[in-house]
């Protein structure tokens, strides 16, 4: 316990100090520490969205704190800083990839020192970030959870001039809360993540993975669905406790997903959804079979009891089946059925 309390005190303070000396933009913008008085069970470990703020996980982190973890949710390098950023005078975020795969893994060792079993999760490039480092240390990972991760645009054209061009790019169309982040950046700064992305969808076809949930969003424009699909199926050949979620048109959820501020009206479900996978241990074929059962009609008590899964669902599950496709599932079946 005196362990823990010193390391819980000296990261309180290096953290502190280390932002008190950068012209943050403002208070939304420093790292959010969520910590029990003793070591817990589990640690979630969250990056935010390229040019945002850790602000935008302070619903999901209450709402694992409020349930026994610990959680952690730091300041990117180079973002949350106040300055007249512009074409001329872009935001100082990094252009080498060494820099983030640096900070995660810090992190990452951080996390380990204040529980025992490691969450990580991220939107966007965070998103990218924790599953490079799933990637990179799945022995050290428990689970992870990708929001809308930056593997590719949703465009190649637009990856092509990330690629080819060094210009400055300003954000259009994002919602005015206040406390977003930079409002531009130069397109190598964002050709960080659209080189990891790829790394990402590479590894994954040659190395083993924790558990993996990856969420997407029909009506997100910025990122590419096919590629999230792809990891997500990937992974699942070797980690078949791996999830994929796509949220449908009409519920009209945008990119940036994680708090009813950015656009999303369904911030609670969305982190119900993540709760139920972190504290259920199903393969996404058992979801599968406990999708079709209640489209035949069957409650889901009745289903997990028949399955005997009751020990592996989580109490958040019933509200994750409500959004499970079980059409899907049943109109896949009947077509594998009618083909044999």
């Amino acid at each position: 316990m005196s362990d823990y309390t010193t390391i819980v005190k000296t990261l309180m303070q290096q953290t502190c100090d280390r932002e008190d000396g950068l012209p943050l933009r403002n208070e939304s913008c420093r790292s959010r520490f969520f910590l029990k008085s003793a070591p817990t069970q589990r640690v979630c470990l969250f990056f935010h969205g390229f040019t945002a703020a850790p602000y935008q996980f302070v619903p999901m982190g209450e709402t694992f704190f409020k349930a026994g973890y610990n959680v952690l949710v730091p300041l990117m390098p180079g973002h949350g800083q106040g300055g007249d950023w512009n074409a001329k005078n872009p935001a100082p975020l990094p252009v080498q990839k060494k820099i983030y795969q640096d900070f995660v893994l810090h992190w990452l060792d951080i996390a380990r020192t204040l529980g025992q079993d490691v969450i990580v999760g991220g939107l966007s490039a965070g998103g990218t970030l924790a599953a490079w480092l799933a990637l990179e240390r799945p022995q050290q990972i428990y689970r992870a959870i990708l929001f809308a991760p930056y593997l590719s645009s949703s465009s190649r054209v637009v990856d092509m001039f990330t690629r080819a061009l060094d210009t400055y790019f300003e954000w259009q169309g994002l919602p005015e809360t206040g406390i977003l982040g930079y409002s531009g950046f130069a397109l190598p700064a964002l050709r960080v993540f659209l080189d990891l992305g790829q790394i990402i969808l590479q590894r994954a076809q040659q190395y083993p993975a924790p558990p993996l949930f990856t969420i997407s969003s029909e009506s997100d424009i910025a990122v590419d669905n096919y590629d999230h699909r792809t990891l997500a199926e990937t992974v699942r050949q070797r980690q078949p406790q791996s999830w994929y979620h796509l949220f449908s048109r009409v519920l009209d959820i945008p990119h940036t997903m994680m708090t009813v501020a950015d656009g999303n009206k369904y911030q609670n479900l969305l982190i119900t959804m993540t709760k139920a996978f972190v504290e259920s241990n199903l393969t996404w074929a058992e979801v599968e079979e406990i999708g079709y059962r209640m489209a035949m009609g069957k409650t889901f008590p009745a289903v997990v009891a028949e399955l005997n899964l009751t020990q592996k669902v989580s109490r958040d599950m019933p509200a994750m089946m409500t959004m499970v496709d079980k059409r899907s599932i049943v109109q896949d079946r009947q077509g594998f059925h009618r083909r044999i």
